[in-house]
């Protein structure tokens, strides 16, 4: 075994024993107490919710006199929703919800619904908090744990080392998984047509384009960046629906032995206890946690700019963002695979699984169909984690 194998079997191994005996029973632990504290917040007011994402940004005056004009404090809750949306809903929510599956079979997928509604409470502490410690800078807000550990804890030390890790994993991991799942879908697309090997530069020419359609946004700041996620993650958000509610039409009749393993396998004894700690808990919980990024300290960073009459309203409206990206985005990878292969070992890993169900049904035309999912899903995520560094 070389260095460099040797490195990843120790790093696969140390995600593994923190993730399992340290990430999980906090996140788990502190969203049942954000739910208990607050009187189940994140079912309670679901209908408060849809009425908070509908207001509109807070105006001020500015300048004197006759050249005294009133403008937008900063963002409105639907344009900080989309932002945290478009980072979210990534390529995750396709080979990630796929991968888990693939791991920890149907059940994940409930265990996946369970976290979504636990973390509902800790993502709605975490953007309250944000409101609550934001600071003004020029034409928008500014906060995020990083502002509230500094001034509501009092300690700037753990705040500044958060920030670092936190733009560390933005900047360099989150936006590389984004990019590599992109040359794996259009790869995909290509190898039905062409050898892939036959095109070394593909890869290449695919990084220079993602990165000069996102320069072309973010240079023009976070209202411009925040005009193209609340168009094109509505858009995005539909078309995947769309092709989900197509998928499971033409599957109709395998939808109630679908929704049976998933609650069945959820609390199969086999199941849980053959994978150790549980791989059917361990990859639901992780893929939903990673998915929603309830309780990561990510999205808090978008909810602080916006400009809103009460801070508990984009706390109901980031709560929200958990249930979009996992109860809809999600469950319809979810339901798009497991249409389609009772057994999941036949569906090949990962993506392979998505594929192979919408050429099952579809033809292999779908497979650039996905492509182009897959792009945008990245490229509007890769928005959204510029956005939280920004903010």
């Amino acid at each position: 075994m070389n260095p460099l194998e040797s490195l990843n079997e120790f790093l696969v191994n140390a995600e593994g024993w923190l993730w399992t005996w340290a990430g999980m029973p906090v996140v788990i632990g502190l969203g049942l107490y954000f739910t208990i504290r607050s009187g189940a917040v994140q079912l309670r007011m679901i209908p408060a919710m849809f009425g908070a994402i509908t207001q509109k940004a807070q105006r001020e005056q500015v300048g004197r006199g006759r050249e005294r004009t009133e403008r937008t404090k900063s963002l409105s809750a639907f344009q900080a929703f989309s932002i945290s949306a478009a980072a979210r809903v990534g390529t995750g929510n396709v080979s990630g919800v796929a991968g888990a599956i693939f791991l920890g079979g149907p059940g994940a997928v409930l265990w996946m619904w369970i976290m979504c509604i636990v973390g509902g409470a800790a993502s709605f502490i975490e953007s309250t908090l944000a409101q609550l410690w934001k600071t003004r800078a020029k034409d928008t807000y500014k906060g995020g744990p990083a502002f509230y550990i500094h001034r509501g804890l009092g300690s700037r030390g753990f705040g500044a080392f958060f920030a670092i890790l936190f733009i560390f994993c933005f900047a360099f991991a989150f936006t590389s998984l984004q990019a590599n799942t992109i040359v794996d879908a259009i790869t995909g697309a290509v190898a039905v047509y062409t050898d892939p090997e036959g095109l070394p530069w593909l890869p290449v020419l695919l990084g220079v384009l993602l990165a000069g359609l996102t320069a072309a946004i973010i240079f023009g700041g976070m209202r411009r960046v925040a005009g193209v996620a609340q168009n094109m993650v509505p858009i995005m958000a539909m078309i995947y629906l769309v092709l989900g509610i197509i998928i499971v039409g033409m599957n109709l009749g395998e939808l109630p032995r679908v929704l049976g393993q998933i609650v069945v396998e959820a609390f199969d004894p086999q199941a849980v206890i053959g994978g150790g700690f549980g791989a059917v808990i361990v990859n639901g919980v992780q893929r939903g946690m990673l998915s929603n990024e309830a309780g990561m300290g990510s999205v808090p960073n978008v909810a602080a700019t916006a400009s809103v009459s009460h801070p508990v309203k984009q706390g109901l409206v980031q709560t929200l963002g958990v249930y979009f990206d996992t109860l809809l985005v999600c469950s319809i990878t979810a339901f798009i695979v497991l249409v389609s292969f009772p057994d999941i070992s036949e569906g090949g890993e990962g993506l392979m699984m998505v594929q192979g169900s919408l050429a099952q049904n579809l033809g292999s035309w779908a497979a650039v169909l996905l492509a182009v999912i897959m792009f945008l899903l990245a490229f509007t995520s890769v928005l959204g984690n510029f956005s939280y560094g920004e903010a």
